[in-house]
């Protein structure tokens, strides 16, 4: 089994290639092999398994340069970067999550999608397409987008016992919107449109 193979056994992505968080600690036994050597090694961007799927390192558990954990987000489409500018992580890095408030945060891009071209060119990224989300809300966002997704109805942030459900566009999601509107697009623009109702 090449390497690859044995981290979609161990980590087990659904269909649409999102996994769980494996833990490093779990490439023991037959999985022995997926150790990390020199950075990420079998999962460098130039790997196949890069090709492939979106892959997201996490570095918090102990607070170290070393790499903790490693999950699967999604399909790489190839037609566009995940990569996110080093000057755009490094601001959003010192804010804090803006749904809990906690310091540490990951950079998470607005649209949860993905699917606008000009945010995922590199080169055309602002600061303003990404927000500061804790691992717990950036996980709970990604469940959220993952349904919008598959049903193409907007997540109800009445839910969270907000009196409304979204500030802008309907239930069902339409490209001409996008996740504009939407709690999770962006919870500081979502809470100042509160006052209008």
């Amino acid at each position: 089994m090449t390497k690859k193979d044995l981290f979609l056994e161990l980590a087990k992505p659904d269909r649409n290639g999102v996994s769980r968080w494996v833990n490093v600690k779990e490439f023991t036994g037959k999985y022995k092999s997926l150790v990390f050597g020199n950075g990420a090694s079998w999962c460098r961007s130039t790997t196949s398994i890069a090709k492939e799927y979106i892959i997201e390192f996490d570095k918090t558990l102990t607070k170290s340069p070393k790499i903790d954990a490693v999950r699967l987000n999604g399909f790489n489409n190839n037609n566009h970067s995940q990569h996110i500018r080093a000057d755009i992580k490094k601001a959003i890095k010192k804010q804090r999550c803006v749904v809990l408030g906690t310091s540490n945060p990951e950079v998470d891009h607005k649209d949860g999608r993905k699917n606008d071209e000009r945010v995922m060119l590199n080169q055309d990224q602002q600061l303003s397409d990404f927000q500061p989300l804790s691992k717990a809300a950036n996980d709970a966002k990604r469940q959220y987008c993952k349904d919008c997704k598959s049903t193409n109805l907007r997540y109800d942030a009445a839910k969270l016992g907000y009196p409304i459900s979204f500030y802008q566009g309907t239930e069902h999601y339409d490209d001409t919107n996008k996740c504009i509107g939407c709690f999770w697009y962006d919870p500081i623009e979502f809470r100042k449109h509160l006052k209008e109702k």
